[in-house]
């Protein structure tokens, strides 16, 4: 490094870089209100469409199923297509996506189930949420890719 240089180098003025929280504070906030979106529309279905005592959780099931397909969809058009703001993941795929699917709810229903005396109904909404699901995330990936590479000249 020449003289000029170095000296440039001790003129600049430190410039401190913000807290750690108030550059998370954003993604926090739109985190926050993305789920309460989601869960917003996840309530909303089952109060529509209930689960009898000891019936299969469909609204559950389906939310789950329809939110991942989504996910599928949604990481594909973020990561091949659209640079998008640095807020849009944390707020649709995390905070509406995450709040809307619900494997703890699936939990839940599993151990309501079997405690109901109902363990068939319950293993069998393990297997099938779990089959569909991952099912659902690779068929919209795949689905999402081929379109993209269809729609390219």
């Amino acid at each position: 490094m020449t003289a000029p240089e170095a000296e440039s180098v001790r003129a600049r003025p430190h410039t401190p870089r913000p807290p750690a929280w108030r550059a998370q504070a954003p993604v926090v906030a739109v985190v926050a209100l993305g789920g309460a979106l989601g869960a917003t529309g996840r309530y909303a279905l089952s109060l529509w469409w209930p689960t009898p005592p000891g019936g299969f959780p469909w609204a559950t099931f389906w939310t789950n199923v329809v939110g991942c397909a989504v996910i599928g969809v949604f990481m594909v058009v973020i990561t091949d297509v659209w640079a998008a703001h640095r807020l849009v993941r944390p707020f649709f795929g995390t905070g509406v996506l995450g709040g809307f699917t619900t494997f703890s709810t699936y939990a839940v229903d599993i151990q309501k189930l079997v405690d109901a005396g109902h363990p068939r109904t319950g293993l069998a909404y393990l297997a099938a949420t779990l089959l569909a699901a991952l099912t659902a995330v690779w068929l919209a990936v795949t689905a999402a890719r081929r379109v993209l590479k269809w729609r390219q000249p």
